[in-house]
């Protein structure tokens, strides 16, 4: 019987998790009944418009996710498509368009009717304070979203109803990267990404309370970020606490070299309560005493995981 689960061997080696947050320009997030296949979009509810979409992205390379969700007990009629895109510039969030379908086949073409409008904000309300909190419980693409994910799923419904938190969603979704960080979460519309997530952890997240240090070991990155600058964000997020997550952010590579093993990062910032921009350039860089070995996936073969660290911050 085959016993290696990634997300335990990841765990007892203390695998620091910053810096694994997936940059995507666009995220589609479908509402799909589950079972899903360890393909999700081979799954039996998917079309075969939906289908052909994703396959025209990857083969194009586009900058898009499309992710299916599901709600637990739902009893709608409709389906939702959630579409969050990046902003240029300063930002502290992805624009967000909501929209309502009567069938999955409607969904492909609507899609793509979308993917070419740089910017949603005409679309997005600001005065939504909906939080789709997605968490990958695709069991059938990795083992450990099944073990942990769908457990903390469970949990999660839960804590939410303890804390009352009516603007709170939350979702189950199919695979995002990082099943060794299972449970692993996405908090839309920042675009945060966490993982080895417990109750504990994510009430504070829920509520953006208590010792702001208990994010260290559960942060994997700000997905608007480069992988990079999520290091050096990190850094300012544990300096400023939590007042740091209603901050507008934007990044620069100043230096690189070749293979990328020295960065020069500037990270531009402003705080809502003034106009005042400030920055902060670190030296972002390979840290040999970090770097692992291990899989990636259950299934997946051993590698190389590459760990950096942000030293002489000047502000």
């Amino acid at each position: 019987m085959e016993t290696y689960f990634c997300a335990d061997n990841s765990r007892s080696l203390k695998e620091d998790i910053i810096g694994s947050a997936p940059t995507n320009q666009t995220y589609v997030l479908i509402e799909c009944p589950t079972p899903w296949a360890e393909n999700a979009f081979n799954s039996r509810c998917v079309p075969l418009s939906l289908k052909t979409l994703k396959e025209k992205i990857q083969r194009e390379k586009m900058p898009v996710n499309l992710l299916l969700i599901n709600e637990h007990h739902s009893s709608k009629q409709t389906k939702s498509i959630i579409i969050f895109k990046r902003k240029q510039g300063l930002s502290k969030s992805y624009s967000r368009l909501e929209l309502e379908v009567q069938s999955l086949e409607e969904v492909a073409s609507l899609v793509e009717s979308y993917l070419p409008e740089t910017d949603l904000e005409d679309a997005y309300s600001e005065s939504s304070s909906i939080r789709d909190i997605l968490v990958c419980t695709h069991g059938s693409h990795d083992k450990c979203c099944a073990k942990y994910g769908i457990p903390f799923y469970r949990e999660a419904l839960e804590t939410i109803r303890n804390l009352q938190l009516t603007d709170v969603r939350i979702w189950q979704s199919s695979h995002f990267g990082g099943h060794r960080f299972a449970p692993t979460a996405i908090d839309f519309p920042e675009g945060r990404y966490y993982g080895v997530l417990n109750q504990n952890t994510f009430c504070s997240l829920l509520t953006r309370t208590g010792d702001i240090n208990c994010i260290r070991g559960v942060y994997r990155g700000w997905g608007i970020l480069s992988i990079y600058a999520q290091i050096l964000e990190r850094e300012l997020l544990l300096l400023h606490g939590w007042e740091w997550f209603n901050f507008s952010v934007e990044s620069n590579i100043i230096s690189q070299n070749e293979d990328k093993t020295f960065n020069r990062i500037e990270l531009t910032y402003k705080s809502p309560s003034n106009n005042i921009l400030r920055s902060c350039i670190a030296d972002v860089v390979k840290d040999e005493n970090k770097t692992l070995y291990l899989k990636g996936s259950c299934n997946g073969k051993e590698s190389e995981r590459v760990k950096f660290w942000a030293e002489n911050l000047v502000f």
